[in-house]
């Protein structure tokens, strides 16, 4: 069993680029794991930002992009239909995006326990910044104010696929995000909830850099010792 991480920070990179680099590395490691004479599967941790784009969920609906494609060039933003679970969420500057490449039977995970610890990352990071984070039951991501329906916003989105126990697409956390973005959309596909960023949380804006580092390792600790 590999536990071995590779991380790789792609800086800020256009979706399709990004999605085709997470799509190669899926592909390999799928081939890797029916290949009798390479039975040790490679595991990868990718972070970066993105340009202004929002992405749709397999099982997303359309109609929770509330603008048209005249818009949405107007505003600059990219549109993608993806095959991650999830309906549609944003990505942009100032938003950590993570896609773990991993082969989920290196540790010993299910597809459930393995979302659980990506939330569980997410809110061991906020609470280094006394924020207290929650999962909301009946949706992933991490949220704030779970337990009272006039407050709660997210500040972080999850959507996911696996094949044969390997795992692409992950998780958008916002730091400086410009959320007024998400005035387009309907979150996750949620109308009556809100959205924040670490930024907003805190009053001032966040260095990225090192809110990476400390994410990276509540992750890599997660994932080799949950």
């Amino acid at each position: 069993m590999n536990k071995e991480i590779i991380f790789n920070d792609l800086g800020l990179i256009d979706y399709q680029d990004a999605w085709d680099f997470q799509e190669s590395l899926f592909q390999e490691t799928i081939t890797q794991k029916g290949h009798p004479d390479k039975p040790q599967t490679s595991n990868f941790l990718l972070f970066c930002e993105h340009p202004h784009v929002y992405t749709l969920g397999k099982s997303g609906s359309e109609n929770n992009l509330l603008i048209n494609n005249q818009a949405l060039a107007e505003k600059g933003v990219s549109f993608f239909r993806t095959n991650r679970g999830g309906d549609i969420t944003y990505h942009g500057p100032g938003q950590i995006v993570g896609y773990p490449i991993l082969d989920l039977e290196n540790f010993k995970l299910g597809i459930r326990k393995y979302i659980w610890l990506l939330e569980e990352s997410i809110i061991a990071l906020l609470r280094d910044f006394g924020i207290s984070a929650s999962r909301l039951d009946g949706a992933s991501g991490v949220w704030l104010d779970a337990d009272q329906p006039g407050k709660v916003r997210k500040i972080c989105a999850i959507g996911v696929r696996s094949s044969r126990y390997v795992t692409m697409h992950g998780f958008a956390f916002n730091i400086n995000t410009k959320l007024e973005y998400y005035n387009y959309i309907n979150p996750c596909g949620f109308t009556e909830r809100g959205v924040t960023s670490l930024e907003k949380e805190l009053g001032s804006k966040q260095d990225i850099e090192k809110v990476k580092i400390q994410l990276k390792a509540h992750l890599l600790r997660l994932l080799k010792n949950h």
